[in-house]
């Protein structure tokens, strides 16, 4: 059922009645107004969806309220009703502002339905701007199996359908985007907008305006109305990134906001109730923020009703082989080759820590299938700081002598034991099938760190 705050201007009492009761049957908040002046004062005080107005009102005409309307809450749609209408009446209310406009006598089911119409626009336009302001990305999936991502994504489907504050911590990289993401897709607002704010990225000075938004005349510069991050997100959720980040003055306000359910938009008089599910992420450990007086204790508590960890790479190596497939997955696809790994390569990846951990597993994924000649990523192709001892391979020598191409040969061969053994020179003269006094030898022959 969809939610909205309703405003009903009727002076007839019996008219006024009839259709209040039948508003209020579809489980929308409505309140009622018997003249223009009572109701203009009530949406200088309140925030309301759409307006529901007779033209002819005593005071305050039903024309002369919409244009306080467009002025004072242009995001507001307005509903005209009147007995002695024309099609020119129609029109000139259609080019001042008004959503619809309706001749008296008529069926009360078809204003519901004009109304339930208006009210999925507003929706839908909410949800295009959510989407405009995440990129227009689709969600992506959470991919692992080890026994970390598992106890994670059992942590998302017990979360995900209860309205409790989330905070997501772990290392930059370590896809806490992904875990705020699918909590709201999983939840029962997934058809809400899902709106996002990095906390680091927005200037200080702006950050108050961003997420509450302001009036026109607020500030130099804000010259029309702006709703904030939490009014587009009014039904759905917020995901504020790097919440650690946020400054000590706002931390206040956003106490505030998480327990009253309303805001306030900067330069504005009037509470808004908003209904929004609130998940936080961060890279720092707020409990040392809050013990250096960087972080408000009581906003921390509030907001770790359900704390929720993102596990380092390094300690969910068993994942990378999945997580590679589905990079090169992606990149095959922009590409138009199938890309894949190769054994060795897969163990030289696995035996690196990634301090970037997913995300510079990814990067790694992308700048190999750019610079790699074949379909087939060999250790050669990944970064020198994962290969360790082992190197790109040499440029064809320039002599067709055996034992010169034997020797390079040789070299490049006990560089790959060792990067597989992690450095370990007994296993890898093993995987040569040499004696390690052997392997000793030819390391010195090819000046090879002992």
């Amino acid at each position: 059922m969809l939610t909205a705050r309703i405003l009903l201007v009727e002076d007839d009492e019996i008219m006024r009645v009839t259709l209040f009761d039948r508003l209020r049957k579809q489980h929308w908040q409505v309140d009622e107004a018997e003249n223009g002046k009572t109701a203009l004062a009530m949406i200088e005080a309140k925030e309301y969806q759409l307006v529901l107005s007779d033209i002819r009102l005593p005071g305050l005409d039903g024309n002369q309220l919409l244009d306080e309307v467009v002025r004072l809450s242009p995001g507001t749609d307005v509903i005209l009703m009147t007995a002695y209408g024309s099609t020119d009446d129609a029109v000139t209310c259609l080019k001042k502002g008004a959503a619809d406009y309706i001749l008296k006598p008529f069926d009360p089911d078809d204003l519901i339905i004009r109304i339930r119409r208006l009210l999925e626009m507003r929706a839908i336009k909410a949800r295009c701007q959510s989407l405009e302001d995440a990129g227009g990305q689709r969600p992506q999936p959470i991919v692992g199996s080890s026994p970390a991502i598992r106890n994670v994504l059992n942590l998302i489907g017990q979360v995900a359908m209860s309205d409790s504050s989330v905070l997501i911590t772990g290392e930059s990289g370590t896809g806490k985007e992904l875990i705020a993401a699918a909590i709201h897709h999983g939840s029962r607002r997934a058809a809400g907008p899902y709106v996002c704010l990095n906390c680091a990225a927005i200037p200080e000075g702006l950050m108050e305006s961003e997420l509450f938004g302001h009036e026109k005349g607020a500030f130099t510069g804000a010259t029309t109305r702006k709703p904030g991050r939490f009014e587009l997100a009014h039904s759905g959720t917020i995901l504020l990134d790097e919440i650690g980040d946020l400054p000590l003055p706002l931390q206040a306000k956003l106490l505030r906001v998480l327990q009253e359910r309303q805001i306030e938009r900067v330069g504005g008089t009037r509470a808004i109730s908003i209904d929004v599910r609130v998940i936080c992420a961060t890279a720092k450990r707020l409990s040392d923020e809050v013990a250096a007086g960087r972080f408000r204790e009581d906003l921390f508590y509030r907001l770790q009703v359900i704390p929720i960890e993102a596990p380092a790479l390094r300690d969910r190596k068993e994942d990378i082989p999945e997580l590679c497939r589905a990079f090169l997955e992606e990149f095959s696809r922009e590409r138009g080759i199938a890309f894949r790994l190769s054994d060795a390569a897969r163990q030289v990846l696995q035996g690196y820590d990634f301090p970037g951990n997913v995300r510079e597993l990814r990067n790694i994924m992308e700048r190999a299938t750019v610079l790699a000649h074949s379909p087939v990523i060999e250790p050669w192709n990944l970064p020198a700081e994962l290969a360790g001892r082992g190197e790109a391979p040499e440029a064809e020598p320039d002599s067709f002598e055996l034992a010169v191409v034997l020797a390079r040969a040789e070299k490049r061969c006990i560089c790959r034991a060792l990067r597989q053994s992690g450095g370990n020179k007994t296993q890898a003269a093993e995987l040569l099938g040499i004696s390690r006094k052997n392997l000793w030898e030819k390391m010195k022959l090819h000046r090879l760190e002992g």
